[in-house]
């Protein structure tokens, strides 16, 4: 099954402490499972642009669809044999850390 970790950012985390964040080794473990579908960072949210359809038209607008101190700093999207297993990598992250790891599960269109 395919679960989606959104990385987030959160001002109220411990300080990051660069010495600490063991990134490499987390994604190095990651793939020897075999687990790791894509991930990567993003980008802040002043880089964002939001799209939206309304009467047919489309709507641009530059930034965050929220206003929020929290960001998603970053994604991974891995493939495991259950929840569980799913939790204890997002509980490895660094970011679970210094930030915040939403572990969401895929919803295929088949289902």
């Amino acid at each position: 099954m395919q679960y989606l970790l959104l990385i987030i950012s959160d001002p109220a985390a411990p300080t990051y402490v660069p010495e600490e964040d063991n990134i490499e080794e987390w994604v190095a473990d990651l793939v020897a499972r075999g687990a790791s579908v894509v991930g990567n960072r993003l980008r802040p949210p002043s880089d964002a642009t939001t799209v939206t359809v309304r009467d047919g038209k489309t709507i641009l607008t530059d930034g965050p669809f929220t206003e929020s101190k929290e960001w998603i700093a970053g994604f991974d999207v891995i493939e495991v044999d259950n929840l569980d297993d799913a939790l204890e990598i997002a509980a490895a992250h660094p970011m679970a850390r210094f930030g915040r790891v939403e572990v969401r599960p895929a919803w295929p269109f088949d289902e």
